[in-house]
């Protein structure tokens, strides 16, 4: 019983870690109206453990703060991110499903926080096309590529059964 639980912090601790090193090193598609946050296909990870959730959602914490988001991306930013991962891990029984969750989260969240938070000046409507199609990129084609090339290995990577 402790090792499972000193497994599900270093899969979550190592899951935060590689979110936010992914938007250090994208850090200029991570932020801003049109957004290509590469580490969002991470988000895929509940698929495999529900470690995967705490993971991403720290991370993404982590990484909005070291950003230098405002309080309410870090907040709502990272809500997004936490309902898209719950969402993943909900649908985990249906593969190709599972990367709708974080695109819907993120694409209804996130430009409402870009135009009221940071006060862009492009419409609502232009923002959830844009945050969209970076999610849909994201997390719909990267994430499943992520997905297929895990899956082969998942019970090495994850420790399932």
């Amino acid at each position: 019983m402790k090792n499972q639980k000193v497994l599900f912090t270093v899969q979550a601790a190592m899951i935060a870690a590689i979110y936010v090193v992914l938007v250090t090193i994208f850090n200029y598609w991570s932020f801003g109206p049109i957004q290509f946050r590469i580490a969002e296909a991470l988000t895929i990870l509940p698929f495999f453990t529900p470690a995967a959730i705490p993971g991403l959602f720290v991370g993404c914490l982590l990484a909005n703060i070291l950003g230098g988001a405002i309080p309410a991306d870090v907040i709502f930013g990272s809500i997004a991110t936490l309902i898209g991962a719950c969402g993943t891990y909900a649908l985990r029984r249906y593969k190709w499903l599972a990367p709708v969750p974080p695109i819907v989260a993120n694409t209804l969240i996130v430009p409402f926080v870009l135009k009221f938070g940071y006060g862009t000046p492009e419409a609502i409507p232009y923002m959830f096309l844009t945050v969209g199609v970076g999610e849909l990129i994201v997390c719909g084609i990267f994430g499943m590529i992520l997905l297929f090339a895990l899956n082969r290995y998942r019970h090495v990577i994850f420790k399932t059964n």
